[in-house]
């Protein structure tokens, strides 16, 4: 087994003197090495106004005075922001209770699929997208609805939530692909329309997708909207799940943690939602650097969690600093303000399920190629395998 740390191969890039650049493209990397741990917010070579520093960070994505165009990071679709305000709060609200029930009823289930699908190994992260997706399958998309709606479901997470997955498809095929999913899913949604004759309480997702938004909303956005419940539930909770594993495993010798501790500094080490872009609604000093609505801001978590001003250890995995109340500040894994994740106290209870399951009764061990994170619109874990094997020790400890 190749045992690292957070820095070693790909995290030493969050501490590389500024102006020094790498050879890499890779974003992350070019935000990291621009990052000085001083200055909180610059203008990056790429013209991009990056933001770093926390108090800067909330602002912006805050928003109370104004100082950026309103925009939600969720319920964005290819017209604008899905609306209005009124129906993204219904909608949050109605889909946070359809899983709370969905994972009290379920959780049962949970020892059995971490049985079947992770033992004795199994290949990550993938592993985890898959995990979530049968777990959540139901609350999905629910048992009577038309096979089709279904597959292609299954088929959307496979192409294109997996990570890795669209480089795996040539251009032409995901076009194909997307036009022929968005069209089951428009028929689905106008079905449901249609059925839908009062108050109802909703089967799925896609039902409260459609239930709760407003009579004459495009079913088009209404099919976006679900892809990027779609997207968040199998990718983002699967992802996270990912990085809890792929830390536990390559540090053997770190002591013994409560799994809210491992879930909550994976999300601080490797946050899923990492970069949030926004635009400044008019010309104004932010944090040192003037701004004006021609500029893009780039608020980036990733440096925002490993900030050397706020966090001891930035770049080492310590799950047990979560013993202590945090530097609420500096820590946003489901963003800040008025476009925070909805359902991220139902995604901390899953993980942390999870976590305590995969490692209280069995030992974990990782083995991998020494590759970095797989950076896109979400930060996925490097691809590595996971065994789990009896543990012959005490139980209750990795």
């Amino acid at each position: 087994m190749k045992s690292s740390g957070t820095r070693q191969g790909y995290g030493d890039a969050a501490r590389t003197p500024r102006g020094v650049l790498p050879r890499v493209r890779d974003p992350l990397t070019l935000l990291g090495a621009e990052f000085d741990g001083v200055h909180d917010v610059w203008r990056s070579t790429a013209g991009t106004v990056c933001v770093a520093g926390p108090q800067a960070a909330r602002a912006v994505l805050g928003n109370r005075d104004g100082t950026v165009v309103d925009m939600s990071d969720f319920y964005r679709t290819r017209h604008g922001d899905f609306g209005p305000r009124a129906a993204q709060i219904r909608i949050g609200r109605s889909a946070r209770a359809l899983m709370r029930r969905h994972l009290d009823a379920r959780r049962p289930e949970l020892p059995g699929l971490v049985a079947e699908l992770l033992t004795p190994s199994a290949v990550w992260p993938d592993a985890g997208n898959l995990l979530v997706l049968r777990h959540l399958r139901d609350v999905l998309v629910h048992p009577d609805a038309p096979p089709r709606l279904h597959a292609t479901v299954e088929q959307i997470v496979r192409r294109s939530v997996l990570a890795g997955a669209r480089r795996r498809h040539s251009p032409a095929s995901r076009l194909l692909f997307r036009r022929r999913a968005l069209s089951v899913l428009h028929g689905e949604v106008r079905a449901r329309r249609r059925e839908l004759t009062g108050p109802r309480d909703p089967r799925d997702l896609l039902d409260v997708v459609v239930g709760e938004s407003e009579p004459g909303a495009d079913p088009k956005d209404l099919a976006e909207v679900y892809l990027s419940f779609l997207f968040a539930a199998v990718g983002s909770v699967g992802f996270a799940l990912g990085w809890s594993v792929y830390l536990l495993g390559t540090h053997p010798d770190s002591p013994a943690a409560k799994p809210s501790w491992v879930v909550r500094e994976a999300l601080r080490l490797w946050p899923v939602a990492w970069l949030f872009a926004r635009t400044p609604s008019r010309a104004q000093d932010l944090g040192g650097t003037a701004v004006t609505p021609r500029d893009r801001l780039a608020v980036c978590t990733y440096l925002v969690h490993r900030h050397p001003g706020y966090w001891e250890r930035p770049d080492e995995f310590v799950p047990e600093r979560w013993a202590q109340a945090p530097p609420d500040p500096a820590y946003l894994p489901f963003g800040h303000g008025p476009h925070t994740c909805a359902g991220a106290t139902v995604t901390m209870r899953l993980l942390e399920d999870l976590v305590e399951l995969i490692t209280r009764d069995r030992r974990l061990t990782v083995t991998h190629d020494g590759a970095g994170p797989q950076v896109g619109p979400a930060l996925a874990p490097p691809r590595f395998t996971a065994v789990l094997s009896a543990r012959t020790g005490c139980p209750g400890r990795r």
